[in-house]
């Protein structure tokens, strides 16, 4: 569900200081992802941002609760309406979007995405083929920001590039290691097939 496709009120994404102080301290992996997590790659902004994304493994979703104890928590049931996200309500596999806010007067702030594990592994939720270990899925700021490792979440924007998701890539792209490059050109082929990032990707 994107947010222009839903009429349920305005977006005011939470400053990244205000999500970090809510899921800091929580005792499971978390990660801020989406367009934010580049830019946390690149060390500057890039854009302006319509949301703020936090990612969680599917396992751990309950803390996404216990971090924004008091708000309003909505759940994106496929193919895309929301609806109530009941307290310790374990969501099974197809919903993994989460819209917050601190009440129904309030715009929302705050995007929780999950995402499928399975062991020490992270799964792909686009692909089961695609996996890589949970300690590799994300990285520290150097304001000790964790954040999801920008080689994932290209695959993640890789599927129907936007302008935006273009910007990000040209963005971060010097910037990826060797080993990200090819990683990122594997799942892609795996997932998606040919792809123009490819190229790039290889040069």
């Amino acid at each position: 569900m994107t947010h222009a496709q839903a009429p349920f009120g305005r977006w005011d994404p939470s400053p990244l200081t205000e999500v970090v102080a809510s899921f800091s301290g929580l005792e499971a992996g978390w990660w801020v992802a989406g367009g934010l997590a580049i830019e946390l790659a690149v060390g500057h902004p890039i854009r302006s941002h319509d949301d703020i994304d936090v990612l969680l493994l599917r396992q751990d979703q309950l803390v996404a609760q216990q971090a924004l104890a008091g708000w309003q928590w909505w759940c994106a049931d496929p193919p895309g309406s929301l609806r109530p996200w009941m307290p310790d309500e374990v969501l099974s596999l197809g919903v993994h979007d989460i819209w917050c806010r601190p009440g129904p007067d309030h715009p929302w702030r705050i995007q929780v995405m999950l995402d499928e594990s399975c062991g020490h592994e992270w799964v792909s939720r686009r692909d089961s083929q695609v996996r890589r270990p949970i300690s590799t899925l994300g990285m520290t700021s150097a304001a000790g920001i964790p954040f999801l490792a920008p080689d994932v979440q290209l695959y993640y924007k890789a599927k129907a590039p936007r302008p935006k998701d273009e910007e990000d890539f040209d963005a971060v792209l010097p910037l990826l290691t060797e080993q990200q490059r090819r990683w990122l050109a594997d799942a892609i082929t795996q997932t998606y097939g040919p792809h123009p990032w490819n190229k790039r990707l290889e040069a």
